[in-house]
């Protein structure tokens, strides 16, 4: 599809794949503000999903810094991200789209199917070091719309206290086995073992992910028979007393707050919790996730990539180009993810924070194993898989079904029309 062709298949139904599409890492409450583009050619607009930043922060600085090198001023507006998805729809209807639109990854191809977004080979962005397990969020039909601005994914947290208490010795922890056998040796102790996020929405899915590409499933196949070994580890789990049966309800926060009472060996969560991890009051380490058979499974990548949407004036894009280069380029990225607290999305970058903080490379090794969750050209059907699956997880923590039927009802449903 041409995206530059102004078309806009803009329906209810690519609505509706928004709303499932929401980042399970989405921001709070938006900012004030219209975002309507300013009449003067003179100011960019740049729409972001980071309402926590205020005119005042070092997020704004870069952005108003970016402007000035490209030799514009900045009108910035934030939105809570479920509010920008649809604020992108209606602009694009009304040919006032913004010049820079930073975007939850997993909404990229829908917003590109619909139209709203240019590709890399007509806006001319540069991604070639932007590793290609990472850019491949923002990819579908062949083609790439904008860049990662930066990187947040999953791995285990661990209690380092409780796990002496247990005599676990963190570096005999490889795999799916002996995980469980660390688990046992916890719960033997008095311990609690693992706690995660398995709620009904899109957090169960994304927490899921890890755990059913490490069995070597894929998405195209919710009922195989690695899809169904990694359901039965979590709910195995439960019936062991290894994981407790809150994960049903839990959040991502309310999961961290298990795992921040100090009772817990482990917690599976993102790097968004490091701050908190070191108000917890108790030595923690970080240890990716393993696959079933050792090293690391492939957790699904969340953070934004920076896009460049359709403009009717096509004269915008060249300095359009300039704010995202100045963004996402090697010059400034190591500042952008920083103030954004992300793991970059390169390779030359991230070798720069690990240099800066040695303890990032559990995160840095989680991060060259992930992937996006709509890679592999899965684009807009994403959504029904994921509703599925955090469908059947639900099924099959709470006992209504075995992992076997809840994921081979899951499939059917994909199936479906």
């Amino acid at each position: 599809m041409n995206s530059f062709s102004g078309q806009r298949r803009l329906t209810v139904a690519v609505l509706t794949a928004l709303a499932l599409a929401t980042s399970a890492t989405a921001c709070g409450s938006g900012l004030g503000g219209t975002g309507t583009k300013a009449a003067d050619s003179g100011t960019y607009t740049i729409w972001d999903p980071y309402p926590q930043f205020a005119e005042d922060s070092a997020w704004t600085k870069l952005l108003d810094s970016c402007g000035s090198k490209a030799g514009v001023k900045i009108k910035r507006t934030a939105f809570d991200t479920s509010d920008l998805s649809n604020k992108v729809l209606l602009a694009a209807q009304q040919d006032n789209s913004p010049d820079v639109l930073i975007v939850d990854n997993p909404v990229v191809p829908t917003l590109a199917e619909a139209g709203v977004l240019t590709t890399t080979d007509d806006n001319k962005l540069d991604t070639s070091k932007v590793d290609p397990n990472l850019l491949g969020a923002g990819q579908t039909g062949g083609k790439t719309y904008g860049t990662p601005i930066g990187v947040n994914t999953l791995a285990l947290y661990y209690n380092k206290d409780v796990l002496e208490i247990a005599g676990v010795d963190i570096a005999s922890v490889k795999d799916w086995a002996s995980l469980t056998a660390a688990l046992a040796k916890v719960k033997k102790a008095g311990k609690k073992g693992i706690t995660f996020s398995a709620i009904g929405t899109e957090e169960g899915s994304f927490q899921f992910l890890p755990w059913f590409w490490g069995s070597g499933a894929k998405l195209t196949r919710l009922d195989s028979s690695q899809g169904v070994s990694a359901l039965s580890l979590w709910t195995d789990w439960l019936k062991k007393g290894h994981a407790p049966n809150s994960v049903i309800n839990n959040t991502q926060t309310t999961s961290w707050q298990e795992f921040a009472s100090g009772d817990y060996a482990f917690a599976e969560n993102g790097t968004w919790q490091l701050a908190n991890a070191e108000k917890a009051g108790f030595d923690y380490g970080v240890l990716p996730v393993p696959g079933a058979d050792g090293g690391t499974a492939a957790a699904p990548t969340g953070g934004e990539f920076v896009t460049v949407p359709v403009q009717s004036d096509t004269g915008r894009y060249t300095t359009t180009r300039k704010l995202v280069s100045c963004l996402t380029g090697a010059a400034n990225l190591y500042t952008t993810d920083t103030t954004l607290s992300y793991m970059a999305p390169t390779s030359e970058v991230r070798d720069k924070q690990l240099a800066a903080e040695p303890t990032f490379k559990p995160w840095a090794e989680a991060v060259k194993a992930a992937k996006g969750r709509t890679s592999g050209d899965l684009g807009t059907k994403y959504p029904k898989i994921s509703e599925q699956m955090w469908k059947a997880i639900q099924s099959a923590l709470s006992g209504a079904k075995s992992p076997k039927d809840a994921l081979a009802a899951a499939q059917s449903a994909v199936n479906q029309p």
